[in-house]
């Protein structure tokens, strides 16, 4: 049973591997309410997964330290467990399918698990996990709906008590649940009065679907960039602890996902997977009320994949008005193109691309198009250039 007690007794145990991590004053993310963020994407392993891996290994017999333990994942889980078990002295098996990202499969390894790759998807690969422990009698370390898991990740709620004073809220990803599941249950047991706000990418609301409907659902896809929460269906365990402790359950879209990573990347020089960044989100996109409150972001991790950080800052430069495209009509004769350039200079634009081209077939044949892709401080610049153009003449598609 999940009790404080158990949370303490994992801050204790914790102390001999994990770093507490620092708060950080975040002003800009939102102007009208105090943010800080709660920085676990420099946790080892860069996430808070190692928390309650750490502290359930701790709890094993010395029978079950001697047989090993087995995870399944393709992401913070696999690293945390692999870093929990080594710091041990115990054996880890972890399962992985074969399409997991080679960084994350060698950023595995390095901590010293045996890696196992199983053709096919997650599911595929957690069969095999449950497979293999009952062949070779592991321990499986679930992910989130164990409740020595939870309350390690719980004892990031006992570092925010200590940290800062006067909280109102916390503002927490939600794949799973375990991690808000614990830090729920500590922080509203000694501070009742403390808001808990569980934030879901709206393209896998498992949890928030589950809590409307009161019973746990299932979902048959999930899509987002926050790959870290994309979760189909919530724990037992983590759904009675979230249907008692939350205060409500947000969503925020991928757009505004990679806004926020942008913002931590560009104000705080912070790098946010996207299940790290999507209580920023919420607070950035005011998903939840949090005008004139103390409010706590849980950055949960920020093992992004390099490959689509590139990806990820685009869409967020789009999202946020710093970057634009401009479709023109132009008459094609000299001077066309000088014109265009010199109003958008005037006006501080940036232009970063140019593709010119004649009218096709079934256009006015004097006709030419110029599409342009600008470098923009928001949408209000936007706006004025696009007002300008159009004021000396030009028409925009």
């Amino acid at each position: 049973m999940l009790t404080l007690d158990k949370v303490y007794h994992a801050a204790f145990k914790l102390k001999e591997v994990i770093r507490p991590t620092d708060l950080i004053y975040a002003p800009k993310i939102n102007p009208e309410a105090d943010v800080y963020l709660k920085t676990e994407n420099l946790q080892i392993t860069g996430s808070f997964k190692v928390r309650g891996a750490y502290y359930k290994m701790s709890t094993l017999t010395e029978e079950e330290k001697a047989h090993g333990v087995i995870a399944c994942s393709a992401g913070n889980h696999a690293q945390g467990v692999a870093l929990a078990a080594q710091r041990s002295g115990i054996k880890a098996v972890i399962c992985l399918p074969d399409g997991a990202p080679i960084s994350k499969v060698e950023a595995t390894r390095s901590y010293g698990a045996e890696i196992c790759l199983v053709d096919g998807v997650y599911d595929d690969a957690y069969n095999k996990a449950l497979q293999l422990r009952d062949e070779y009698g592991y321990t499986f370390i679930h992910p989130f709906n164990d409740e020595d898991v939870i309350a390690g990740q719980g004892t990031i709620g006992l570092e925010l008590l200590d940290q800062l004073d006067g909280i109102d809220a916390v503002v927490v990803p939600i794949g799973g649940g375990g991690l808000i599941s614990g830090v729920a249950f500590t922080m509203k047991s000694l501070k009742p009065d403390i808001e808990i706000y569980g934030v879901q990418a709206a393209g896998a609301p498992s949890m928030l679907t589950s809590i409307k409907d009161g019973k746990i659902e299932h979902l048959d896809h999930v899509s987002t960039i926050a790959d870290g929460i994309a979760v189909k269906e919530p724990g037992s365990n983590t759904f009675e602890l979230c249907r008692k402790y939350l205060d409500d359950i947000v969503t925020v879209t991928d757009d505004e996902i990679s806004t926020a990573i942008l913002t931590l990347i560009e104000q705080h020089k912070l790098i946010s997977e996207g299940a790290g960044a999507v209580p920023v989100a919420a607070v950035m996109f005011n998903k939840i009320p949090v005008k004139g409150k103390k409010v706590v972001c849980l950055v949960s991790g920020g093992n992004i994949d390099v490959t689509i950080l590139s990806r990820v800052i685009k869409r967020g430069l789009i999202t946020s008005g710093r970057t634009c495209q401009l479709n023109i009509a132009l008459l094609d004769k000299p001077g066309q193109l000088k014109g265009v350039s010199q109003i958008i200079a005037d006006l501080g634009g940036n232009v970063i691309s140019v593709h010119h081209e004649r009218a096709s077939e079934g256009e006015d044949i004097n006709g030419c198009y110029l599409r342009i892709e600008l470098e923009t401080r928001n949408y209000e610049h936007i706006a004025e250039i696009r007002k300008a153009l159009t004021d000396a003449g030009y028409c925009i598609e």
